[in-house]
């Protein structure tokens, strides 16, 4: 058999993994299915109606957001948060092809 050197880079590795767990989580997979549905939306909207608290919203929000996955912008007091979809189809290409091997 033969054996082939295993490397990864580093930082592509960290990146990919903050995606993945990001992506992993059922809260914030129903906070994507929210905003996907609403686009572009405030975080009192999202922990109103998923009836979740404030700071468990905005703990999980930060998350997605610092994975990529989300894009807030600041408007005033509130923070108005849409989904990066360029970066979910790239994260979902690529965990298709790792499945398909």
């Amino acid at each position: 058999m033969k054996r082939t050197k295993v490397t990864f880079q580093q930082e592509k590795l960290t990146v990919s993994t903050e995606l993945m767990r990001a992506l992993a989580h059922p809260l914030r997979l129903k906070i994507l299915e929210f905003l996907d549905q609403n686009k572009n939306i405030q975080v009192n909207q999202i922990y109103n109606t998923l009836k979740i608290e404030q700071s468990i919203a905005s703990q999980h929000l930060r998350i997605l957001k610092n994975a990529g996955v989300l894009v807030a912008d600041k408007d005033g007091k509130y923070m108005h948060y849409t989904i990066d979809y360029q970066r979910v189809s790239n994260a979902v290409k690529a965990i298709n092809r790792f499945m398909c091997k």
